[in-house]
């Protein structure tokens, strides 16, 4: 799921890692709402919110979106920074690195209790900026998982092509793609409406959930990737 890049990427590898991860935006987008009133997996109104606070002379609150959007960039330089440099010498776990820090990240927030509303905004930003950067390389940009505006482009285009594109290659292309994109759409949803139903009871430690599906999903990547190394190994002694 987050180990195989380019051509040896599957559909498979592609529809687990867009749902587990566009579940986990959903509820730390849902998340940001509720406890700060601000949108945390995207950084496209913070622009519109910029422009109102210029045109209204709230040159300090204006400042403050700037910060936001700053906070999203910085979390996929780090994030595809750590994996250059880890790539050097431990290519396998260069993936890892940078979802370990969005579950520190969101743990730490989770785990909060007077917690400052733009500290709360600025580290989701960063940990779903550290994200949609991780994603978006290990997929060469065919999985987003923080925002939904390009995806429903996407599906737009893709459902009329339908229309027009009858060979049965091009039907399973399509097929795929959009299912893909439904599956993200999807889980984004599904995490933001659970987000948003635990949250009344739990608040921001629901993020400590998106926490716990993130490491199970990095220890099954690792499990399954170790099952089929295993299984060459036996394969290639019997031979030998």
């Amino acid at each position: 799921m987050f180990r195989h890049k380019g051509s040896r990427r599957t559909f498979s590898h592609n529809l687990r890692l867009a749902s587990t991860l566009s579940f986990i935006a959903g509820i730390v987008n849902i998340a940001g709402v509720l406890s700060v009133s601000t949108l945390t997996t995207n950084v496209t109104g913070h622009f519109a919110f910029f422009a109102e606070q210029i045109s209204l002379k709230n040159y300090s609150k204006a400042l403050t979106f700037i910060v936001f959007i700053f906070f999203f960039l910085a979390g996929a330089f780090v994030s595809n920074f750590l994996v250059e440099i880890v790539s050097i010498k431990k290519p396998r776990i260069a993936h890892a690195v940078p979802m370990f820090l969005e579950v520190i990240l969101l743990c730490a927030v989770g785990l909060s209790q007077n917690y400052n509303p733009e500290c709360v905004a600025y580290t989701l930003l960063f940990a779903m900026g550290l994200q949609n950067a991780l994603v978006t390389k290990i997929s060469q940009s065919t999985v987003r998982t923080t925002h939904l505006t390009g995806l429903f482009t996407d599906l737009g285009i893709e459902l009329s092509q339908l229309f027009f594109y009858k060979k049965p290659i091009e039907l399973k292309r399509l097929s795929v793609s959009i299912s893909l994109r439904l599956s993200i759409i999807l889980f984004f949803f599904i995490g933001g409406v659970l987000g948003g139903l635990f949250y009344k009871t739990y608040e921001l430690k629901i993020l400590l959930f998106a926490a716990f599906v993130l490491v199970i999903a990095l220890v099954f990547d690792n499990i399954v990737v170790y099952y089929h190394m295993t299984k060459r190994k036996i394969k290639s002694s019997f031979k030998n």
